[in-house]
Protein backbone atom coordinates (compact mmCIF):
# COMPACT_ATOMS: atom_id res chain seq x y z
CA UNK A 1 0.00 0.00 0.00
CA UNK A 2 1.52 3.31 -1.15
CA UNK A 3 2.13 5.76 1.92
CA UNK A 4 0.49 9.80 0.64
CA UNK A 5 1.90 12.75 2.13
CA UNK A 6 -0.61 15.74 1.68
CA UNK A 7 0.38 19.38 2.34
CA UNK A 8 -2.71 21.89 3.53
CA UNK A 9 -4.06 18.92 5.84
CA UNK A 10 -5.92 21.49 7.90
CA UNK A 11 -8.09 23.10 4.52
CA UNK A 12 -10.78 21.82 2.69
CA UNK A 13 -9.37 19.27 0.20
CA UNK A 14 -6.97 18.12 3.25
CA UNK A 15 -9.61 17.54 5.40
CA UNK A 16 -11.43 15.47 2.38
CA UNK A 17 -8.23 13.58 2.15
CA UNK A 18 -7.97 12.83 5.11
CA UNK A 19 -12.08 11.63 5.64
CA UNK A 20 -11.90 9.18 2.26
CA UNK A 21 -8.69 7.94 3.42
CA UNK A 22 -9.21 7.15 6.37
CA UNK A 23 -12.81 5.71 5.65
CA UNK A 24 -11.66 3.67 2.53
CA UNK A 25 -8.07 2.83 3.32
CA UNK A 26 -6.83 2.49 -0.47
CA UNK A 27 -3.43 4.58 0.86
CA UNK A 28 -1.58 5.02 4.47
CA UNK A 29 -1.55 9.03 4.90
CA UNK A 30 0.57 11.50 6.74
CA UNK A 31 -1.53 14.72 7.17
CA UNK A 32 0.81 18.08 6.98
CA UNK A 33 -0.26 21.30 7.71
CA UNK A 34 1.08 24.33 9.43
CA UNK A 35 0.28 24.76 12.90
CA UNK A 36 -1.72 21.97 15.62
CA UNK A 37 -3.93 19.50 13.74
CA UNK A 38 -7.53 20.81 13.48
CA UNK A 39 -9.34 17.59 12.02
CA UNK A 40 -11.01 15.60 14.88
CA UNK A 41 -10.01 12.31 14.32
CA UNK A 42 -6.60 11.87 15.66
CA UNK A 43 -6.03 7.79 14.63
CA UNK A 44 -5.46 5.87 11.98
CA UNK A 45 -2.67 8.33 10.62
CA UNK A 46 0.08 10.12 11.24
CA UNK A 47 0.09 13.92 11.36
CA UNK A 48 3.35 16.38 10.87
CA UNK A 49 3.36 20.17 11.60
CA UNK A 50 5.30 21.15 7.98
CA UNK A 51 5.38 24.83 7.18
CA UNK A 52 5.79 24.69 3.08
CA UNK A 53 7.65 27.89 3.49
CA UNK A 54 10.35 25.88 5.51
CA UNK A 55 12.64 24.03 3.32
CA UNK A 56 14.13 21.88 6.39
CA UNK A 57 10.88 21.43 8.22
CA UNK A 58 9.87 19.83 4.61
CA UNK A 59 12.95 17.64 4.36
CA UNK A 60 12.85 16.49 7.92
CA UNK A 61 9.16 15.48 7.58
CA UNK A 62 9.99 13.60 3.99
CA UNK A 63 12.60 11.73 5.34
CA UNK A 64 11.12 10.54 8.48
CA UNK A 65 7.50 9.39 6.28
CA UNK A 66 9.05 8.10 3.00
CA UNK A 67 5.85 9.22 1.17
CA UNK A 68 5.69 7.70 -2.44
CA UNK A 69 3.76 10.45 -3.32
CA UNK A 70 2.86 14.03 -2.15
CA UNK A 71 -0.32 15.79 -2.44
CA UNK A 72 0.21 19.45 -2.64
CA UNK A 73 -2.83 20.76 -1.37
CA UNK A 74 -1.49 24.04 0.62
CA UNK A 75 -1.22 27.32 -1.59
CA UNK A 76 -2.95 30.82 -1.29
CA UNK A 77 -5.94 30.81 -3.43
CA UNK A 78 -7.62 33.80 -2.34
CA UNK A 79 -7.56 35.55 -6.14
CA UNK A 80 -7.97 39.17 -4.43
CA UNK A 81 -5.56 38.40 -1.84
CA UNK A 82 -2.88 37.42 -4.00
CA UNK A 83 -3.06 40.26 -6.33
CA UNK A 84 -2.83 42.63 -3.41
CA UNK A 85 0.49 40.67 -2.19
CA UNK A 86 2.05 39.36 -5.09
CA UNK A 87 5.37 38.98 -2.82
CA UNK A 88 3.94 36.07 -0.18
CA UNK A 89 1.30 35.03 -3.25
CA UNK A 90 4.96 33.94 -4.90
CA UNK A 91 6.54 32.17 -2.15
CA UNK A 92 3.35 30.21 -1.14
CA UNK A 93 2.17 29.28 -4.93
CA UNK A 94 5.92 29.12 -6.36
CA UNK A 95 9.06 28.64 -4.29
CA UNK A 96 7.31 26.04 -2.18
CA UNK A 97 6.39 24.17 -5.24
CA UNK A 98 10.33 24.43 -6.10
CA UNK A 99 11.08 22.90 -2.59
CA UNK A 100 8.94 20.12 -2.96
CA UNK A 101 10.35 19.45 -6.54
CA UNK A 102 13.39 19.28 -5.64
CA UNK A 103 12.67 16.73 -2.92
CA UNK A 104 10.52 14.80 -5.05
CA UNK A 105 13.25 14.64 -7.69
CA UNK A 106 15.59 13.47 -5.47
CA UNK A 107 13.88 10.78 -3.46
CA UNK A 108 11.59 9.42 -6.25
CA UNK A 109 8.29 10.63 -5.13
CA UNK A 110 5.20 11.29 -6.89
CA UNK A 111 4.15 15.08 -6.62
CA UNK A 112 0.45 15.76 -7.15
CA UNK A 113 0.43 19.52 -7.71
CA UNK A 114 -3.26 21.52 -7.54
CA UNK A 115 -3.77 24.06 -10.07
CA UNK A 116 -6.33 26.33 -11.44
CA UNK A 117 -8.83 27.35 -14.12
CA UNK A 118 -7.45 30.70 -13.71
CA UNK A 119 -4.60 29.77 -15.40
CA UNK A 120 -6.67 30.81 -18.36
CA UNK A 121 -8.15 33.63 -19.94
CA UNK A 122 -12.03 32.50 -19.81
CA UNK A 123 -12.05 33.89 -23.76
CA UNK A 124 -12.54 30.51 -24.80
CA UNK A 125 -13.97 28.01 -22.46
CA UNK A 126 -14.49 25.04 -21.53
CA UNK A 127 -10.76 24.24 -21.97
CA UNK A 128 -8.92 20.79 -22.40
CA UNK A 129 -5.13 20.24 -21.21
CA UNK A 130 -3.64 21.45 -23.91
CA UNK A 131 -5.27 24.37 -24.50
CA UNK A 132 -2.57 27.99 -24.08
CA UNK A 133 -2.59 29.31 -20.65
CA UNK A 134 -3.05 33.13 -20.28
CA UNK A 135 -3.71 34.26 -16.67
CA UNK A 136 -5.78 37.79 -16.15
CA UNK A 137 -4.70 38.02 -12.62
CA UNK A 138 -1.96 37.60 -10.41
CA UNK A 139 -2.94 34.36 -8.57
CA UNK A 140 -3.30 33.08 -12.24
CA UNK A 141 0.00 33.99 -13.20
CA UNK A 142 1.47 32.15 -9.99
CA UNK A 143 0.10 28.94 -10.51
CA UNK A 144 1.25 28.76 -14.37
CA UNK A 145 4.29 29.25 -12.93
CA UNK A 146 4.04 26.47 -10.86
CA UNK A 147 3.16 24.89 -13.86
CA UNK A 148 6.30 25.58 -15.43
CA UNK A 149 8.80 24.53 -12.78
CA UNK A 150 7.27 20.75 -12.92
CA UNK A 151 6.91 20.32 -16.81
CA UNK A 152 10.95 21.58 -16.64
CA UNK A 153 11.95 19.48 -13.98
CA UNK A 154 12.51 15.58 -14.00
CA UNK A 155 10.17 15.00 -11.03
CA UNK A 156 7.45 13.08 -11.73
CA UNK A 157 4.98 15.09 -11.31
CA UNK A 158 1.13 15.15 -11.86
CA UNK A 159 -1.32 18.76 -12.37
CA UNK A 160 -4.88 18.69 -11.61
CA UNK A 161 -6.23 21.88 -12.62
CA UNK A 162 -9.91 22.72 -10.77
CA UNK A 163 -12.52 25.18 -10.34
CA UNK A 164 -14.60 26.35 -7.95
CA UNK A 165 -14.23 23.70 -4.72
CA UNK A 166 -17.32 23.55 -2.45
CA UNK A 167 -17.97 21.38 0.54
CA UNK A 168 -18.10 21.88 4.03
CA UNK A 169 -15.25 21.36 7.03
CA UNK A 170 -15.53 19.67 10.37
CA UNK A 171 -15.17 22.98 12.00
CA UNK A 172 -16.82 24.87 9.21
CA UNK A 173 -13.75 27.20 9.18
CA UNK A 174 -13.59 27.42 5.67
CA UNK A 175 -16.16 29.50 3.52
CA UNK A 176 -16.86 28.58 -0.15
CA UNK A 177 -19.43 29.54 -2.79
CA UNK A 178 -22.02 27.56 -1.86
CA UNK A 179 -21.94 28.06 1.96
CA UNK A 180 -21.53 32.04 0.99
CA UNK A 181 -24.90 31.71 -1.07
CA UNK A 182 -26.64 29.64 1.68
CA UNK A 183 -25.54 31.78 4.12
CA UNK A 184 -26.04 35.16 3.18
CA UNK A 185 -29.45 34.24 1.56
CA UNK A 186 -30.04 33.17 5.08
CA UNK A 187 -29.96 36.50 6.69
CA UNK A 188 -32.23 37.77 3.70
CA UNK A 189 -30.47 40.46 3.09
CA UNK A 190 -29.62 41.90 -0.95
CA UNK A 191 -26.84 40.34 -2.16
CA UNK A 192 -24.72 41.00 -6.17
CA UNK A 193 -24.01 38.39 -7.39
CA UNK A 194 -21.79 38.19 -10.91
CA UNK A 195 -23.70 37.42 -13.64
CA UNK A 196 -21.49 37.41 -16.48
CA UNK A 197 -18.64 34.58 -15.64
CA UNK A 198 -19.46 30.59 -16.26
CA UNK A 199 -17.75 27.98 -14.18
CA UNK A 200 -17.64 23.93 -13.30
CA UNK A 201 -18.21 24.01 -9.51
CA UNK A 202 -16.23 21.12 -8.27
CA UNK A 203 -17.23 19.03 -5.03
CA UNK A 204 -14.09 18.81 -2.51
CA UNK A 205 -15.04 14.97 -2.28
CA UNK A 206 -14.50 14.46 -6.08
CA UNK A 207 -11.09 16.47 -6.12
CA UNK A 208 -10.08 14.28 -3.23
CA UNK A 209 -10.95 11.46 -5.34
CA UNK A 210 -9.01 12.42 -8.39
CA UNK A 211 -6.09 13.09 -6.56
CA UNK A 212 -6.04 9.56 -4.15
CA UNK A 213 -6.64 7.82 -8.14
CA UNK A 214 -3.60 9.87 -9.38
CA UNK A 215 -1.73 7.83 -6.90
CA UNK A 216 -3.07 4.79 -7.55
CA UNK A 217 -3.07 4.94 -11.43
CA UNK A 218 0.72 6.26 -11.09
CA UNK A 219 -0.39 9.09 -13.59
CA UNK A 220 1.36 11.60 -14.94
CA UNK A 221 0.95 15.57 -16.50
CA UNK A 222 -1.89 17.99 -16.37
CA UNK A 223 -5.35 16.40 -16.15
CA UNK A 224 -8.87 18.62 -15.67
CA UNK A 225 -10.80 17.88 -12.53
CA UNK A 226 -14.05 19.82 -12.04
CA UNK A 227 -18.00 19.09 -11.72
CA UNK A 228 -19.75 18.33 -14.97
CA UNK A 229 -22.18 21.32 -14.88
CA UNK A 230 -21.38 24.32 -16.73
CA UNK A 231 -23.39 27.41 -14.84
CA UNK A 232 -23.14 30.87 -14.43
CA UNK A 233 -22.09 32.42 -10.91
CA UNK A 234 -26.07 33.84 -10.97
CA UNK A 235 -27.18 30.18 -12.02
CA UNK A 236 -25.37 28.58 -9.31
CA UNK A 237 -26.48 30.93 -6.60
CA UNK A 238 -30.17 30.20 -7.93
CA UNK A 239 -29.54 26.64 -7.34
CA UNK A 240 -28.38 27.33 -4.01
CA UNK A 241 -31.28 29.25 -2.89
CA UNK A 242 -34.03 26.06 -4.84
CA UNK A 243 -32.34 23.34 -3.33
CA UNK A 244 -32.52 25.03 0.51
CA UNK A 245 -35.70 26.62 -0.40
CA UNK A 246 -34.43 30.23 0.14
CA UNK A 247 -36.02 33.80 -1.49
CA UNK A 248 -33.99 34.34 -4.52
CA UNK A 249 -35.93 37.73 -4.64
CA UNK A 250 -32.86 39.23 -3.24
CA UNK A 251 -29.95 38.48 -5.39
CA UNK A 252 -29.32 41.09 -7.71
CA UNK A 253 -27.39 40.37 -10.64
CA UNK A 254 -24.82 42.37 -11.64
CA UNK A 255 -21.99 42.12 -14.41
CA UNK A 256 -18.05 41.48 -13.57
CA UNK A 257 -17.18 45.10 -13.65
CA UNK A 258 -20.23 45.75 -11.09
CA UNK A 259 -18.14 43.79 -8.09
CA UNK A 260 -15.07 46.21 -8.67
CA UNK A 261 -13.15 43.40 -7.59
CA UNK A 262 -9.21 44.03 -7.26
CA UNK A 263 -8.26 41.17 -9.29
CA UNK A 264 -9.53 40.08 -13.15
CA UNK A 265 -11.28 37.17 -13.64
CA UNK A 266 -11.48 35.04 -16.77
CA UNK A 267 -15.33 35.57 -18.38
CA UNK A 268 -16.02 31.52 -19.30
CA UNK A 269 -13.43 28.88 -17.86
CA UNK A 270 -14.83 25.36 -17.28
CA UNK A 271 -13.30 21.69 -18.44
CA UNK A 272 -13.41 19.67 -20.79
CA UNK A 273 -13.07 16.41 -18.38
CA UNK A 274 -13.11 13.28 -21.21
CA UNK A 275 -8.75 12.91 -20.58
CA UNK A 276 -9.58 12.26 -17.04
CA UNK A 277 -12.71 10.17 -17.23
CA UNK A 278 -10.76 7.96 -19.91
CA UNK A 279 -7.39 7.69 -17.33
CA UNK A 280 -8.40 7.84 -13.54
CA UNK A 281 -12.20 6.84 -14.34
CA UNK A 282 -13.42 10.20 -12.88
CA UNK A 283 -16.66 10.18 -12.26
CA UNK A 284 -17.91 13.50 -10.61
CA UNK A 285 -21.28 14.26 -9.14
CA UNK A 286 -23.99 16.62 -10.53
CA UNK A 287 -24.24 20.12 -8.73
CA UNK A 288 -27.81 18.68 -7.47
CA UNK A 289 -25.85 15.46 -5.96
CA UNK A 290 -22.99 17.78 -4.61
CA UNK A 291 -25.40 20.20 -2.83
CA UNK A 292 -27.08 16.87 -1.17
CA UNK A 293 -23.93 15.69 0.15
CA UNK A 294 -23.36 19.41 1.90
CA UNK A 295 -26.64 19.34 3.09
CA UNK A 296 -26.22 15.53 4.44
CA UNK A 297 -23.20 16.65 6.15
CA UNK A 298 -24.67 19.60 7.65
CA UNK A 299 -27.19 18.39 9.23
CA UNK A 300 -24.95 15.24 10.83
CA UNK A 301 -22.77 18.35 11.86
CA UNK A 302 -25.60 19.77 14.31
CA UNK A 303 -26.41 16.30 15.80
Amino acid sequence: MKTVLTTGSNGLLGQKLTEKILAEGRVKLVATSKGANRYPIKSGYDYAEMDILNPEQITAVIEKYKPDAIIHTAAMTNVDTAEADKERCHKLNVDAVQSLISLCKEKDIQLIHLSTDFVFDGADGPYKEEDAVNPLSYYGESKVLAEDLLKNSKANWVILRTILVYGITNDMSRSNIVLWAKGALEKALPINVVNDQWRMPTLAEDLAEACILAVEKSAHGIYHISGKDYMSIADLVRKVADYWGLDQSIIAEVSSEGLNQTAKRPIRTGFVLDKAVKDLNYNPHSFEEGLKIVDEQMKASLK
